[in-house]
């Protein structure tokens, strides 16, 4: 579980946080970024901008080991954007990694924006919410959840 939860910090912090560009797409309207190393891989796959659902995996030599599926929304257009909420999210998310980790128990302001991530369970198993404020009001939020997938 330590190799799998440090590659999947890795591969999260190299992608989408890291700026790196959208890959093929593997299905039709899909935005995919993945990341590979040695006997581990990854791909974060999605649809939408603003209002967006997509799906992470991560495989191990050649079998899938972990997911997590997500839906993130805009809920107060009036307060941010996607492109606002992507600079928080590429701010704050890098911090958390540098913690080794990748799971919520976090918080961090930028740009008079709180990004706020809370979680149960662990890699093997867990649901979070990830969350950015403006003030007290909540104007962007992430639901997510997944874990190992067994054979």
């Amino acid at each position: 579980m330590q190799d799998l939860t440090a590659f999947i910090v890795e591969a999260k912090a190299a992608a989408y946080v890291g700026g790196r560009a959208a890959g093929p797409s593997c299905r039709p309207g899909s935005h995919d970024v993945g990341h590979v190393r040695d006997e581990w891989a990854y791909l974060d796959s999605y649809f939408g901008g603003t209002d967006f659902l997509g799906q992470e995996v991560v495989w191990r030599k050649g079998d899938p080991v972990w997911a997590m599926n997500y839906y993130g929304r805009i809920l107060d257009p009036l307060e941010i954007d996607g492109e606002r909420a992507g600079m928080v999210i590429r701010a704050s998310l890098p911090r958390m990694y540098a913690q080794g980790r990748f799971l919520g128990g976090f918080v961090h302001e930028v740009a008079g924006y709180r990004y706020a991530d809370e979680s149960a369970g662990d890699p093997a198993s867990f649901i979070g919410i990830e969350r950015i404020f403006r003030g007290d009001r909540e104007v962007y939020r992430l639901d997510y959840h997944g874990g190992m997938i067994v054979p």
